[in-house]
Order: C-alpha cells, then structure tokens, then sequence
C-alpha cells in the first residue's frame, strides 16, 4: 500500500477550488431563485392582464351589439326619410289646395 501525501501547496489549491465550486452552487441557486420568483411574477402579471384583456372584449363585444342597433335604426329612419321626402311633394300640393279652397269659399 503506497502512501500520499497531499502538501501544504496542494491542499491550499484544492480548498481554493472547492471554495470556488461551493461559490458557483451558490450563485446558481440565487439564480433559480430569482427565475422562479420574475416566473411568478409574470405569471401574476399575465393572469391581471388577461383578464383585463376579456373585460375590454366583454365591453367591445356590447359596443358591437349596441352599434348594430343603431345601424338598423338608421336605416329605419333613412327609409322612412325617403318615403317622406317623396310624399312631400304631393303633401304641399294637398295643403295648398286645401287652403286655396278655403279661401275661395269666404
């Protein structure tokens, strides 16, 4: 059985490199720590976003329903505006008539 002997030199070179190895550990686990916790966080901040998100759409969607309301109506209106506007030829005539005839029979 063959004896070795680690010297002063070595052992100093060897607890250098472990202390380096320990500090790298270290350093990894603050960074998972730290990229878990900016996970969770975006998490958080994607959920609050989302559901912002289905509110706006809940909102454009009754804009939406309210504008196709008003669609329709005005094309009431539009209609029922043309329809008089050709009916009010023959309805001055009729007025006119009826008050010149009036007139006469004083």
């Amino acid at each position: 059985m063959t004896e070795a002997y680690v010297t002063q030199d070595e052992f100093k070179r060897l607890e250098a490199r472990v202390s380096t190895v320990e500090h790298e550990v270290d350093g990894e686990k603050m960074l998972s720590r730290y990229i878990l916790t900016q996970a969770r966080q975006n998490g958080d901040d994607l959920a609050a976003l989302k559901t912002r998100v289905d509110r706006v759409e809940a909102k454009v969607d009754r804009i939406e329903t309210v504008v196709g309301s008003l669609r329709k109506e005005f094309s009431l209106m539009r209609m029922e505006f043309s329809t008089m506007k050709e009916a009010l030829p023959s309805i001055v005539a009729d007025a006119m008539r009826e008050v010149l005839r009036e007139s006469r029979g004083r």
